[in-house]
């Protein structure tokens, strides 16, 4: 990379794996997407800090091996995206107790469903608190590390709804707008100092919010239906699939890939295939 990160950690070029020696930040790490994103970076090789306002999940069995926990391999700091001298804090923890910092995931966000006349102006500010201005403190805290690194990379986790107009989300999609828009600013402004900044832009991923709020409707069984028909590929996004896509804009390897927003999306975006049995 060029820029203040020519002398500083990490390596493009590491012998040994991808992310050996990085310190990654995720943030909203201990459920869903952020979970899927820190094992996949810990299990190529990265030391993998977990922020969140509560880490129960990372010590919740693992399925696929009884005898570890989900965090196995994770360190988990508690923070809150909303308050900035938490998020400084748990920052400063990372990089003392690591000795840097390489890679942030700014994941951690909240939904929001209606119309812009069905949520109030407190349901505004919070949403956009957390979604927007909650990846502007975690990246501003971590930056002076950010800046020693070789391999600094920036990675927002936005949506579909940036781009697309989705029934009832005008809040959500407004908020993830904000974060595109944030992220091709946060990649001019940092592009010099040796900064990457990226982003994914899910479609509808099965994650535990959404077993959640399937359990609200009258027919959750219908309503999973409708929300895995709406993909080309007929079925919703798994967390792993978005945790694939984040670690390939995280990687030393994608040293060339800045300013891009990156659809884990099923086909949602761009594709309009018939029906099945329809004539063309």
């Amino acid at each position: 990379m060029s820029g203040a990160a020519g002398a500083g950690r990490g390596s493009a070029g590491s012998a040994t794996g991808e992310f050996d020696g990085l310190v990654a930040i995720v943030t909203g790490g201990a459920s869903g997407i952020g979970l899927a994103t820190a094992r996949t970076l810990a299990a190529r090789g990265a030391t993998v800090a977990v922020l969140d306002r509560a880490l129960d999940g990372l010590d919740a069995p693992d399925a696929r091996d009884p005898e570890r926990t989900v965090g196995a391999g994770l360190t988990g700091f508690v923070a809150d995206v909303t308050d900035r001298a938490s998020i400084e804090a748990a920052v400063a923890s990372v990089a003392d107790r690591f000795g840097g910092i390489d890679i942030v995931v700014n994941n951690a966000g909240i939904s929001a469903v209606g119309t812009v006349e069905e949520n109030d102006d407190a349901e505004w500010a919070r949403v956009l608190d957390v979604n927007v201005i909650g990846m502007a403190r975690v990246t501003s805290s971590a930056l002076p590390w950010l800046r020693r690194s070789n391999a600094a990379s920036v990675v927002n986790v936005c949506s579909i709804a940036a781009l697309n107009g989705l029934p009832q989300r005008a809040l959500y999609s407004a908020s993830k707008g904000a974060v595109l828009a944030l992220t091709y600013a946060m990649a001019t402004d940092h592009v010099a100092e040796g900064v990457r900044v990226n982003c994914v832009c899910p479609g509808t991923v099965y994650t535990p919010f959404v077993e959640r709020m399937l359990a609200g409707f009258a027919d959750p069984v219908a309503e999973r239906a409708a929300l895995d028909a709406r993909q080309a590929t007929g079925r919703m996004v798994e967390p792993v699939e978005v945790a694939a896509a984040i670690a390939y804009l995280a990687s030393p390897l994608a040293v060339s890939t800045t300013g891009t927003a990156l659809d884990v999306d099923g086909g949602v975006s761009h594709l309009r295939p018939r029906p099945a049995g329809a004539r063309s």
